[in-house]
């Protein structure tokens, strides 16, 4: 440990102070350094996320007033939408685009790359990444990504189209629908080069954390965002390469005539030559990403939300030991639950209890990080400020969104509401709003340390309570028309009587959503204004004990000038008897006698 530690303070010493010549291409395009390649991360994550939001609202107001035509449309998809009304293969595109941005884009690329990038190098004590250059392209093999996965919504025949999870066959045969042609193709070459970016970041990641840690931080010292951020790397390299090798056979058997997911096909009447494949392989290929994806998108959120509460409470995190502890078994547990996505593709019943007993083993490493938050918040000091509002929002969301889990995760009891809105709901909350609040709290919090402006308080307390308020009105709904048996994606209900009764909860379902769409404008304009005219930030806004608060906030290479700060304590010294601040940072010396705290 001491013998890294050591290597880590010389670590950039050599380079440090000789980047004076800094052009405009070297400091803001391909910058080498973790600060801006943050900054680059959250701004191209932001613009995704628009994106991602207005397709989600297009297809909530097809849903709410079928077959309507829109002024709103015809701007904004053309011939996507002739006369303004959305046609029904396009609502799919729309639906599948705005999954696959909003979970990989935004809540992966952009909320792991910010923080991670931001946070690793400052709050350990380093220099800089491992690897500056890694770091770089890694962010540019992420922004290609996205620029295909755009430029795909406008080729001939459309977007991909087979839903977010791309199953086979639909995906697999060109001539199945418009959207399985160029569209889908464009898709999955996107995916792929994403994945490279993500696994390039992830082992930039794992290396910095192992290796480059200052004098003094143990991995017990480590605050609770670097755990988060450094196991979910870990889970991002064990994960990330099957969901590459199902993207490539995937490309085979639509392009080289491969059967890894074809057999016994007929189409139009044609009986097709594939032999001997299957698209439940598919399925285990995707979801055994697909299940710790979920994981990586939470961990980080949940490390942000930790050090947010701890510093606003102003008290210790509430058992730290068992905070790691628990981001280590939900790590492990990941990977041995995602048999239960596919309860009803024919699996062995046997086989789905196995599933179902490891799916409610999660709860608990879960539970234990709820309770968790909520006896920090217990009887502390509370400064509801933007940031920690967020976080308490992402532990409501949290426990909501993961209760209906526990009836998902069952085999049984999952029959009845697969491939309804009761799914949507679920994942929603506890993966989508959940990741969202923890992003927009980590951009609350740590606003200051990249721009060196703080952010309008009052604007943030606006963008929360709508967001909190409409978040649960349109979720909270679809858990009902769930029960009620509403399948998910589709274009229309009004062709099922059935369903008549609950046209008007799809109503209020999609104003909630064009209300908390239209609210995040209040955060851009907060976010984009802060930048260029927000009030100075002070050295430590928040009183926070980290390492980050003790750099200083212009952009330099190196991140401290001189020495690096060594660490004498935990991360969570709030409110600590004998001193006399409520806040004792990690690089400040033990007293004679005083006791280190822990756990």
């Amino acid at each position: 440990m001491s013998a890294t530690a050591v290597h880590a303070e010389d670590h950039g010493h050599d380079d440090h102070g000789h980047h004076h010549k800094e052009t405009f291409v070297t400091k803001y395009i391909f910058s080498q350094d973790h600060k801006m390649i943050a900054k680059q991360y959250l701004i191209t994550g932001t613009i995704m996320g628009v994106i991602g939001v207005m397709m989600s609202i297009f297809f909530r107001m097809q849903i709410a007033w079928p077959k309507e035509s829109f002024t709103i449309f015809e701007i904004f998809l053309g011939n996507w939408a002739p006369d303004g009304v959305l046609s029904a293969d396009k609502y799919l595109a729309l639906v599948t685009i705005h999954g696959t941005i909003m979970v990989f884009f935004v809540l992966t690329a952009g909320l792991s790359g910010t923080f991670s990038n931001l946070l690793i190098p400052l709050q350990i004590g380093a220099r800089d990444m491992a690897s500056g250059f890694l770091n770089m392209i890694s962010y540019w093999l992420f922004f290609i990504s996205s620029v295909i996965m755009v430029l795909s919504l406008f080729v001939e025949g459309g977007a991909a189209s087979a839903g977010w999870t791309i199953y086979p066959p639909l995906s697999a045969l060109p001539q199945a629908i418009s959207g399985s042609g160029l569209g889908m193709t464009l898709w999955l070459v996107s995916m792929a080069i994403f994945i490279a970016s993500s696994l390039l970041g992830s082992l930039n990641y794992i290396v910095t954390v192992i290796n480059l840690r200052t004098k003094g931080m143990s991995m017990t010292r480590l605050p609770l965002t670097i755990w988060a951020f450094f196991v979910t790397a870990i889970i991002g390299v064990v994960s990330f390469p099957v969901l590459l090798s199902a993207a490539l056979l995937l490309i085979f058997d639509r392009s080289f005539g491969t059967s890894f997911y074809l057999s016994d096909i007929f189409i139009q009447g044609e009986v097709l030559h594939y032999q001997g494949g299957s698209p439940v392989l598919f399925e285990h290929l995707f979801w055994f990403l697909g299940h710790p994806e979920v994981y990586i998108v939470l961990l980080p959120a949940l490390g942000i939300t930790s050090e947010v509460i701890a510093t606003n409470s102003r008290k210790p995190i509430f058992g730290y030991r068992a905070m790691v502890a628990s981001i280590l078994a939900i790590a492990f547990l990941s990977t041995i639950v995602w048999g239960h996505h596919m309860f009803i593709s024919g699996m062995n019943p046997f086989l789905g209890s196995v599933f179902t007993f490891t799916t409610l083993l999660i709860a608990i490493p879960s539970a234990v990080k709820a309770f968790n938050y909520i006896t920090t918040l217990w009887k502390g000091n509370l400064q509801l400020n933007p940031a920690m509002l967020f976080s308490i929002g992402l532990v409501s969301t949290f426990i909501t969104g993961g209760l209906t889990g526990i009836i998902l995760g069952d085999s049984t009891l999952d029959i009845n509401v697969h491939d309804t809105y009761f799914v949507v709901a679920h994942f929603h909350l506890v993966m989508g709003i959940s990741a969202l609040y923890g992003m927009f709290a980590g951009i609350y919090h740590w606003f200051p340390r990249m721009f060196g402006k703080m952010m309008n308080k009052n604007l943030g307390y606006v963008h929360f309570w709508v967001t909190a308020v409409c978040a649960y009105g349109v979720f909270f709904p679809m858990h009902f028309i769930g029960m009620a048996g509403l399948p998910r994606r589709y274009y229309t209900n009004s062709e099922f009587p059935l369903f008549d009764d609950l046209a008007d909860v799809n109503v209020i379902i999609t104003l909630f959503a064009i209300v908390g769409g239209a609210f995040q404008l209040v955060f851009l304009y907060n976010f984009f204004g802060s930048i260029f005219f927000g009030k100075k930030a002070p050295q430590n806004p928040w009183r926070s004990n980290t390492l980050e608060w003790t750099a200083p906030v212009e952009h330099m290479h190196g991140n401290w000038p001189g020495e690096i700060p060594h660490v004498h304590r935990w991360a969570y010294d709030y409110s600590k008897p004998g001193h006399d601040d409520d806040f004792v940072p990690q690089n400040v010396p033990m007293k004679d006698g005083e006791e280190e705290m822990h756990h």
